[in-house]
């Protein structure tokens, strides 16, 4: 018997969570093969069978476990089952009985595509209404799935059209004025994300600066290139390749937003580790670009999507979403309009993306209709002062709205003229 212990997953983490059973209880499992995902404090990993056998499970699904415990066990004197290709091979085939009457068999087989074709009458016949709940299903067009039978047998019954009729958008089932609550345990991701933002309002001077920022270049150069881009790189291009770029500028031009304070000392760095906030199924995690102003946009869009799906599969691990030394988060693709986003502690600034929308503005003393995006960057006031967080900001503004700057750095023409 072998023991399957929890295993160590970093310095600061003591326990984990039982997430699921991959493999269930008695199941003949290989070795290496996934059993079951753990989910720590920052990320969720899967635990591997260290030898091939019998599954015994320990722990429980939701159980909190310590570093070091036995989560499974492995017999691993048991026999591997047969498998089903094996067993066929192992199939005494007999002799095949001769039809006595072959022309009856062609009938049988030209009138299986009729059965067929008549699936869906036989799926329609599965529902059970009265003839005028029928009469009314049909009149109104209502989907029988938005209905609540309450007929003997599953029966729908004419009260239980009409209610549909009355009630749209309810689900089917749920109770009018229901006070029903449930309880669910917070997973360690959810704690951990909680402890994050509270210590980050008690322990930062954060203060909140905004600007808007007109995408009509951006747009225009996206819809003019995203195909060529696509062909050429693989990947869609996204707003996220022109803001990290703008920001990696930015933050070279304005090194204290790109540093953080540890004890008495500000760290600065020489490069830009950008984090990209994702929303996964059991929280937000914020997987980091290392050297992002080193990458291409191709490369910056492959990485984006890279980590996206990473989250969205649990797939992280911790290497990926530690060391970032600034944060990008994106509100805009949830429709939010304008926010205040909390610092991702220890780092000292937060960019805010936010929906685009057209709204009327002056250009040379002209109203237009542009395509505008609010942008908010909060920051640690002790390290940050206003004028280096609104330059900053103005920067990014102006990158994105001259995204031939975005090449450079800076204006050609200025580049051209060394000034």
């Amino acid at each position: 018997m072998v023991d399957i212990k929890v295993p160590s997953v970093g310095e600061s983490i003591s326990e984990v969570t039982l997430v699921k059973w991959l493999k269930k209880e008695g199941d003949y499992v290989d070795r290496d093969e996934v059993i079951a995902e753990l989910e720590s404090e920052k990320a969720t990993f899967e635990v591997n069978a260290e030898k091939a056998g019998t599954l015994n499970t320990v722990g429980k699904e939701g159980e909190t476990l310590k570093i070091g415990d036995v989560v499974a066990r492995i017999d691993d004197t048991a026999a591997k089952p047969e498998s089903k290709s094996e067993a066929k091979k192992n199939i005494v085939f007999e002799e095949p009985v001769k039809e006595s009457n072959p022309g009856r068999a062609v009938e049988e087989k030209k009138s299986e595509p009729k059965t067929a074709s008549n699936g869906q009458q036989a799926k329609a016949a599965e529902i059970k209404t009265t003839p005028v709940a029928a009469a009314i299903i049909s009149d109104k067009k209502v989907d029988t799935k938005t209905i609540s039978p309450s007929g003997t047998g599953g029966k729908i019954l004419k009260h239980d059209v009409l209610d549909a009729l009355a009630n749209p958008g309810r689900t089917p089932g749920q109770a009018l004025f229901s006070r029903d609550e449930r309880r669910d345990k917070m997973s360690n991701l959810r704690k951990t994300v909680s402890r994050r933002l509270v210590e980050a309002k008690n322990t930062t001077a954060m203060l909140t600066t905004f600007n808007e920022v007109d995408m009509s270049s951006i747009m225009s150069l996206r819809t003019k290139f995203k195909d060529k881009f696509k062909e050429r790189h693989g990947v869609n291009l996204g707003f996220m390749s022109f803001f990290t770029k703008a920001c990696c500028y930015a933050l070279q031009e304005w090194p204290a937003v790109n540093a953080y304070i540890d004890g008495d000392e500000i760290v600065y760095h020489n490069y830009c580790d950008i984090s990209i906030a994702v929303s996964a199924p059991k929280g937000l995690v914020v997987p980091v670009i290392r050297n992002a102003e080193s990458l291409s946009m191709a490369e910056i869009e492959l990485k984006v999507v890279e980590l996206a799906t990473k989250a969205r599969d649990n797939k992280l691990v911790m290497e990926e979403m530690q060391g970032g030394t600034f944060t990008i988060t994106n509100g805009g693709v949830f429709g939010s309009l304008m926010s205040t986003p909390i610092i991702n502690i220890p780092q000292s600034a937060i960019l805010g993306m936010h929906k685009i929308e057209e709204r009327p503005v002056v250009v040379s003393g002209q109203i237009t209709i542009r395509p505008m995006m609010y942008l908010a960057v909060s920051y640690d006031h002790r390290i940050i002062d206003g004028r280096e967080s609104v330059s900053f900001l103005v920067r990014v503004k102006e990158l994105l709205e001259n995204p031939d700057q975005l090449l450079f750095g800076k204006d050609p023409v200025k580049a051209l003229l060394e000034i």
